[in-house]
C-alpha cells in the first residue's frame, strides 16, 4: 500500500480531497495547472477517485502525465483507484456515515481505499477511451432518432411533421458519419481490428456489437470467466438468508455491456447450433425464454472470454 492515501470527491467545476495521513480537506479548481499542481504533490500516494461519468478525465489525465518521464527526469509515479460510486455510498453506509458532503465523500473514498487495501487501476488504452466516446455518441444518436420517430407518430400538425423529418435526416447523417469514424478507429488499430474481426466470427455478433464490447468491456480476455460474468452483470448471486430460498438473479455490473450482450445472445440462440441447443434444453426444463437467454448470453461471454484470451477465432474454439 502507498504511505498515504487520497480520497478525492469530483465535481463539475472543482475537486475536494482528503489526505488519510493528515486528515486534511481541500477544494481544488480542475484547471490545468492546479490540477498538475495537485499531481505532482501526490507523487507516492494512491488516490482514490469515484467514476463520475466523465468529471474525473481532467483529474486522472493530470495523475497519469505525472507518472511519465518529464524533461528527462524520472518522476515518481501516482497510483489511481476508480471506484463505483454504489459501492463508496454503500461503504459509508456500513461505517455509519449517513451525511452527505463533498468533504465527507473524500473522507469516505480515503477510508475506503485503506480498509479495502485497493489496488491501482491500470491507465487506460487512449484508442479505447476515444472509442468508448464514439460508441457513447452513436447510442445517443440513436436514441433521439427513435424518440423523434416517436413523436412524428403522434403529431398531426403538418408543419411539425416536416420539421421532425428533417431533424431525423439530420441525425441519421451524423449517425451515418459517426459509424464511418468508428470503423476506421478500429480498422486502423492493429489490436482493435484483429480483436473485433475474432469477435464478429461469433453467430449473434456484428461490427457494431464488437465495438461495444471493445470500447465497454477492455478486460475481455484478461479476467477469469467468473469475474467478467459478474463485471457485465450476467453472474448469477444467491438470494437467501436462514430458511429462506429465493432465486438467484443477475444484477450490478454494467448495464450497457449486459444489454447487448442479451441481445447477442438471443440471436446466437437462433442461428448457432451449440447454443440454440443449450437454450432448448433450458426450456425443456421448464425455465423461461428470458431466463434461457440470459443463460446464453452468459455462456457466450464466457466463449468470448476465452477467445480473446487464448487468441482464436470461434471456429477454432467450436473445434
Amino acid at each position: 500500500m502507498a504511505q498515504d492515501i487520497i480520497g478525492v470527491d469530483i465535481a463539475k467545476g472543482w475537486i475536494n480531497a482528503f489526505h488519510l495521513s493528515t486528515a486534511k480537506s481541500e477544494r481544488i479548481v480542475t484547471t490545468k495547472q492546479y490540477l498538475a499542481k495537485f499531481a505532482k504533490a501526490a507523487k507516492g500516494c494512491l488516490v482514490v477517485v469515484e467514476v463520475s461519468g466523465g468529471y474525473e478525465r481532467p483529474l486522472t489525465e493530470a495523475l497519469a502525465r505525472a507518472g511519465v518521464d518529464c524533461a528527462g527526469v524520472d518522476c515518481a509515479r501516482v497510483d489511481c483507484a476508480g471506484v463505483n460510486p454504489r459501492q463508496a455510498r454503500e461503504f459509508a453506509r456500513a461505517t455509519g456515515r449517513l451525511a452527505r458532503t463533498d468533504r465527507v465523500d473524500a473522507e469516505i473514498l480515503a477510508r475506503m481505499g485503506r480498509a479495502l487495501e485497493l489496488k491501482p487501476t491500470p491507465p487506460a488504452d487512449p484508442d479505447r477511451v476515444r472509442l468508448a466516446d464514439l460508441v457513447a455518441r452513436r447510442d445517443d444518436l440513436v436514441a433521439m432518432i427513435g424518440a423523434e420517430k416517436n413523436r412524428a407518430g403522434t403529431t398531426r400538425d403538418p408543419w411539425l411533421s416536416r420539421e421532425i423529418a428533417i431533424l431525423i435526416k439530420a441525425l441519421r447523417d451524423h449517425l451515418a458519419s459517426l459509424e464511418v469514424r468508428i470503423a476506421d478507429l478500429i480498422e486502423t488499430r492493429e489490436a482493435l481490428a484483429s480483436q473485433s474481426a475474432r469477435l464478429c466470427s461469433v453467430p449473434g455478433i456484428g461490427p457494431t456489437l464488437a465495438a461495444a464490447l471493445l470500447a465497454r468491456l477492455p478486460e475481455l480476455g484478461q479476467l477469469d470467466h467468473r469475474r467478467i460474468t459478474s463485471l457485465a452483470g450476467l453472474a448469477p448471486h444467491a438470494c437467501g438468508a436462514g430458511l429462506q430460498r429465493g432465486k438467484r438473479r443477475i444484477w450490478g455490473g454494467r448495464a450497457d455491456v449486459r444489454r447487448a450482450l442479451c441481445l447477442a445472445g438471443f440471436i446466437a440462440s437462433r442461428f448457432d447450433p451449440a447454443i440454440r441447443t443449450f437454450r432448448a434444453r433450458l426450456e425443456a426444463a421448464g425455465k423461461s425464454a428470458k431466463l434461457a437467454i440470459t443463460a446464453c448470453a452468459n455462456k457466450l461471454l464466457t466463449i468470448l472470454n476465452a477467445m480473446v484470451r487464448d487468441g482464436k477465432d470461434y471456429l477454432k474454439m467450436a473445434a
